[in-house]
């Protein structure tokens, strides 16, 4: 997941999860009242506030090491921060439906849930690459707009 945080002066805040350290993530469980690492990546997919903010507060920390969570706040919260989804969160996704589709031999499931991903993914690229890698590259978006 990367959550991003557009400034006051327009410039865009981004931490990926991927690159917090152990410490860093039993931080965010800590602060978010002891929740558990596999609840607080559901509460980012999910977009919720709380988790979003403590992402970026660890991040911060590694400038200013007193910062309190209780304390740090991100105005414009609604507008102005998301969390999206990395190409290794897409091919996990893709990875779990392939194996359900190969089972009834049907891309029916994958082609159903590619335009969500695409929506919730930084790049959307990374569905086509990824859809492409597990070779069901002919349910990319560029080949089927081609061929329509």
């Amino acid at each position: 997941m990367i959550v991003s945080y557009v400034r006051d002066d327009g410039s865009t805040e981004t931490v990926s999860v991927d690159d917090l350290t152990a410490l860093e993530a039993a931080a965010i469980e800590t602060a978010m009242d002891d929740t558990p690492w596999r609840r607080v990546e559901d509460l980012l997919r999910a977009q919720d506030p709380t988790a979003m903010r403590a992402v970026l507060w660890v991040a911060r920390r590694r400038q200013e090491a007193d910062l309190a969570f209780a304390s740090f706040d991100l105005p414009g919260w609604r507008r102005r921060l998301t969390a999206r989804i990395e190409r290794a969160d897409i091919e996990e996704v893709l990875n779990n439906i392939l194996i359900e589709a190969l089972n009834k031999s049907e891309d029916s499931a994958i082609d159903a849930v590619a335009p969500h991903l695409r929506k919730l993914a930084a790049d959307p690229a990374d569905v086509d690459a990824a859809l492409d890698a597990l070779g069901k590259g002919h349910l990319a978006r560029d080949r089927a707009d081609s061929e329509g």
